[in-house]
């Protein structure tokens, strides 16, 4: 199995219809990034040279195991979308 193609399964629902939250936002966190940061053509050890966070962050908020504080979201968001807007350019010149 490719590892580059994995993300964190989302949480079993309880007979009851519910789920455990923070485990739900976790890997729906997780997946986003991953799908967001894939789209960008990012790699994980390009993302956080970008978004100045460790790679280590990178690693653990994208298997859904470390729920990332917003201040880590919104540098790895406008991390990823200033190179979605470079790949944009580079695409149209």
């Amino acid at each position: 199995m490719n590892m580059a193609t994995i993300t964190p399964t989302l949480p079993l629902v309880d007979p009851d219809g519910t789920s455990n939250a923070i485990d739900f936002a976790r890997a729906s966190i997780a997946r986003s990034l991953i799908a967001d940061r894939r789209t960008a053509g990012l790699s994980q050890q390009q993302l956080p040279k970008l978004a100045h966070v460790r790679q280590e962050t990178i690693s653990r908020i994208e298997s859904g195991k470390h729920t990332a504080t917003v201040r880590v979201i919104d540098k790895l968001d406008k991390a990823i979308r200033r190179a979605s807007g470079q790949a944009k350019r580079r695409k149209a010149s």
